[in-house]
């Protein structure tokens, strides 16, 4: 059965409010949350972009059920993969065993400031392949020591480490990042409903695996203000993932989504107030076999509301997808 998630977006609230939602999205029925990892916000509009690990800890400390996981962090330029170990398995310890590490090959936007630069592509995922490599063996506690291309570890021990470990997931495009990622990792993150995605990382993971997605809807009472606010806070979602990753500011993504049109939006992302409509969005996952969804309520003004009277039903009519 298909697992349901609530997405903290921490570049649309903030981190008070995200502890609120989260302790909601529990009590409403959710099955896990993700929080995102962002230093900016996608679009100035959104208006936010508190520290998710602090967040996370907090979280950690208000909810007692709900699976959690950050959707994504990047554990080579902005963090050392060493602090992401540490913090991950603190994390880890704090929830009891709920937390998985999501982790991706990160965008400019949150990277480039603290002024190392911005590598290409094959640069990124061959830090990403290190940092993961890192990470697990500072997991085992014992005393780690790493000589590799980009990083090096000298001596370096998790003296608060969970027995197991922690999960990790990474997020994958296509199929060199399948091939790459997937025998290093637990579990598959994507954010494109494509079956192959699936089909491609089981053939390189054989052992059982969840695979994690995320749809974005606007609900409102109003269709149009769902639109609206869809366009306005979300129109960055369609420029894909090699345009997204590599503009650096939010002004470069409110100069790339210019043209973008309320229209465009709306056929992209269900927006309004009928909840089979929106429902219906979350299919192409479910067709595509992924075992987890994570959902994206656009805005932080009607999040409140969305939690107290929408979220029920609609993981009613999830379910009964």
């Amino acid at each position: 059965m298909t697992r349901f998630g609530y997405t903290l977006m921490t570049e649309q609230s903030g981190p008070r409010e995200l502890v609120r939602y989260a302790q909601q999205a529990e009590e409403v029925g959710f099955d896990f949350e993700v929080s995102s990892d962002h230093y900016s916000p996608w679009l100035v509009s959104q208006g936010h972009a508190p520290y998710a690990w602090t967040v996370l800890g907090a979280v950690a400390q208000a909810t007692s059920r709900v699976e959690l996981m950050t959707y994504v962090t990047c554990p080579t330029i902005r963090y050392h993969p060493a602090v992401v170990a540490q913090k991950a398995a603190t994390l880890q310890l704090l929830s009891d065993g709920r937390f998985t590490l999501g982790l991706g090959s990160g965008e400019s936007l949150n990277e480039h400031v603290v002024g190392e630069g911005w590598p290409g592509i094959v640069s990124r995922q061959e830090m990403l392949v290190e940092a993961i490599e890192i990470i697990r063996e500072l997991h085992s506690g014992e005393l780690a020591t790493y000589d590799g291309e980009y990083f090096r570890v000298d001596s370096a021990r998790i003296w608060d480490a969970p027995d197991d470990g922690v999960p990790i997931g990474v997020a994958v495009s296509g199929d060199a990042s399948i091939s790459r990622f997937a025998p290093l990792a637990d579990h598959l993150i994507a954010v494109q409903p494509e079956a192959d995605l699936v089909q491609g990382w089981d053939e390189h993971h054989p052992s059982p695996s969840r695979k994690i997605g995320q749809v974005p809807i606007s609900w409102d009472p109003d269709k149009d203000a769902a639109i609206a606010r869809a366009h306005d806070q979300f129109r960055w979602f369609g420029g894909g993932w090699a345009v997204n990753a590599d503009l650096p500011t939010p002004a470069g993504f409110e100069a790339a989504s210019q043209f973008v049109r309320p229209e465009d939006v709306a056929s992209a992302i269900p927006c309004g107030p009928d909840l089979d409509e929106l429902a219906e969005g979350v299919r192409p996952f479910l067709e595509a076999g992924f075992t987890d969804v994570a959902i994206v309520q656009i805005g932080d003004e009607q999040q409140q509301r969305f939690l107290d009277e929408v979220a029920g039903p609609l993981l009613e009519r999830l379910r009964a997808l």
